[in-house]
């Protein structure tokens, strides 16, 4: 199985050691990427990429529809459906497999480009506590659908000043050897282009969490507050150091583009980003940003707002423009989080008031609508429920920057006609209204 990232398959977890791809391989990519291209020329392309940029500028659209199923990708495209032998291969067989799935089959408003992007190897450690060997929780998606349960590194406060940063070390040699490959493989076909995305999200709580476990962390924000205070200011100036870093060494990348941005929603959107002093060296405040805290769904707003909030508002407004949320509910929080000035888009989960939520958001924001996965996880899509709920939703949003994003499926029931069924029935429900 691949771990699926927010568009994309995770290219880093490919075996490199192996870099001779065979020539039945580079066959087999080679006649994908063309019809990934000749899918990218369409006409509609176009129009959905001018309807993002409309959408993301506040104007008034049709609501948008966006499907990335996540895991259930290793549904819709499995083992067996890919030819290639060559571990890197498999991976990038895969990506042009789901660009295609996307163009021909899921009927949403993603946008197919004629691109190729190879990301940079690297290895990424996290935060660590000097002279201690206690293994730590690894974070990292379970694609086979399991859970886990986080170990604490950080025992006792009195450790603070011994917290090693998160180290990024970029395997140049590999990167670009990658790069050559795709290169040999696809010129002529799909722009190549060298592109990583070195982060989803810098809410800083995930970081905590990991440091003190989730029940250690709730008894802190009432046991030990000025120290709950001084980890979150290392926390905040960690991730500082680390994107001044991705600056310094060139290393970011625009995603005012067909990239994901937020917790759904693609970046496309003309005049605000890049700022109007970019000369070609890509600074955040050239990007999108996000920032969520699904770890503190159970904290209380005034603690929200005093132990969370102004360490993330502080990286928000280093963004030009930033979104806000995932699975948190944010009926209680929005007031607080539109103090952010550059805020544009806001997520409203499955457990958000959503009626409360398109008061509040208005025509102000991008309302991004999370329907729940769960009717998709069934062996059959229920349309008559699935129908119900999509026509119940289009109803709340009718008056806001509406976006349905249909993710977080850890599974598609095994069967890839759920995720195309569903989208078939949000147009036609918004063909309705």
């Amino acid at each position: 199985m691949f771990e699926q990232l927010n568009f994309r398959v995770n290219f880093n977890d490919a075996d490199y050691s192996i870099l001779s791809i065979p020539p039945g391989d580079r066959m087999v990519l080679r006649e994908l990427a063309k019809r990934v291209a000749e899918a990218a020329h369409r006409p509609i392309m176009d129009e959905k990429r001018s309807l993002w940029k409309r959408h993301n500028a506040l104007e008034r659209t049709p609501p948008v529809v966006l499907c990335d199923p996540e895991n259930g990708w290793n549904e819709i495209i499995t083992g067996k459906d890919l030819a290639c032998v060559n571990n890197v291969a498999r991976y990038w067989e895969n990506h042009l497999r789901k660009q295609l799935f996307w163009a021909d089959r899921m009927g949403d408003d993603y946008v197919v480009e004629p691109i190729f992007n190879t990301p940079y190897i690297y290895d990424d450690s996290q935060w660590s506590i000097r002279g201690v060997t206690k293994d730590y929780t690894k974070r990292k998606t379970a694609e086979d659908g399991k859970a886990y349960h986080i170990e604490k590194i950080l025992d006792d406060f009195t450790q603070l000043d011994q917290l090693a940063e998160p180290r990024l070390v970029v395997d140049y040699e590999t990167s670009f050897r990658a790069l050559e490959q795709a290169h040999h493989i696809f010129d002529g076909i799909l722009t190549v282009r060298l592109n990583s995305i070195w982060f989803w999200s810098f809410g800083l709580t995930d970081d905590y969490v990991f440091l003190r476990g989730m029940e250690q962390m709730m008894f802190d924000l009432v046991d030990e507050p000025e120290n709950v205070h001084r980890l979150m200011e290392i926390l905040y100036k960690g991730m500082m150091s680390r994107l001044d870093f991705l600056e310094s060494h060139n290393l970011l990348c625009l995603n005012n583009d067909g990239t994901y941005v937020g917790s759904g929603g693609m970046g496309y959107i003309d005049n605000v980003l890049p700022a109007g002093d970019f000369r070609g060296t890509v600074r955040t405040k050239d990007m999108w940003g996000l920032a969520e805290s699904q770890v503190t769904v159970g904290v209380s707003p005034d603690m929200f707002e005093e132990f969370v909030f102004p360490y993330q508002r502080r990286l928000m407004e280093r963004f030009a423009l930033t979104c806000y949320g995932c699975c948190e509910p944010m009926d209680d929080r929005f007031d607080i989080v539109r103090q952010a000035k550059n805020l544009r888009r806001v997520s409203v989960s499955p457990w958000a008031d959503k009626r409360l939520m398109a008061e509040k958001l208005g025509r102000g924001y991008i309302y991004s609508m999370k329907p729940s996965p769960s009717p998709l996880a069934l062996p059959v899509l229920d349309e008559e429920l699935a129908r119900k709920d999509i026509r119940e939703y289009l109803s709340i949003g009718k008056d806001n920057c509406l976006e349905l994003i249909m993710k977080d499926n850890h599974t598609l029931g095994n069967n890839p006609e759920n995720i195309v069924g569903w989208t078939r029935i949000v147009r036609e429900e918004i063909d309705r209204m």
